[in-house]
């Protein structure tokens, strides 16, 4: 599974101005719903319930808030780089400028997993980390999302 499995060009927000980590869920809520059709309040119900259980912002300035959904057929996500950075109750105290929604069907068990792993392994590059905080164009963080990891031979 691949990020561009998981992420339409038209899902990535590249210069998100909020102010709290409810806006960000709000304004990831909004794309999210432009983008599968779904209600704006139903994929924030969502998020924010699982938010509660405990914060996704992993550290390092990210976070990674997911849910699962009924009425979508489909794994997607969305990216925001955020303007300002904001606390998110992260497991380090840091505040989070980088945010990739995941929203998966409710039977999507392994599947759901496995693309939550994906984006995970890819943030832990700091590389990659960098070059998304330094790019402001939509498709240029598009890019450097999709990209696959080039293999080094042994």
């Amino acid at each position: 599974m691949t990020l561009a499995d998981l992420l339409q060009d038209g899902a990535i927000i590249p210069a998100l101005r909020v102010n709290s980590k409810k806006q960000v869920l709000q304004e990831l809520a909004a794309k999210a719903a432009k983008l599968t059709g779904i209600p704006e309040r139903e994929i924030f119900d969502v998020i924010l319930q699982r938010e509660r259980l405990g914060s996704t912002g992993v550290g390092n300035g990210i976070a990674i808030p997911h849910g699962k959904l009924k009425q979508i057929h489909s794994i997607a996500g969305v990216f925001a780089r955020l303007e300002t950075p904001v606390d998110f109750e992260a497991l380090d105290d840091q505040p989070v400028d980088l945010v990739f929604l995941l929203l998966a069907p409710e039977g999507a068990g392994a599947d759901h997993l496995k693309a939550l792993s994906r984006i995970a392994r890819l943030f832990r590059d700091q590389d990659l980390v960098t070059k998304l905080r330094s790019t402001e164009s939509a498709s240029a963080l598009y890019a450097c999302l999709t990209q696959e990891p080039t293999v080094n031979p042994a």
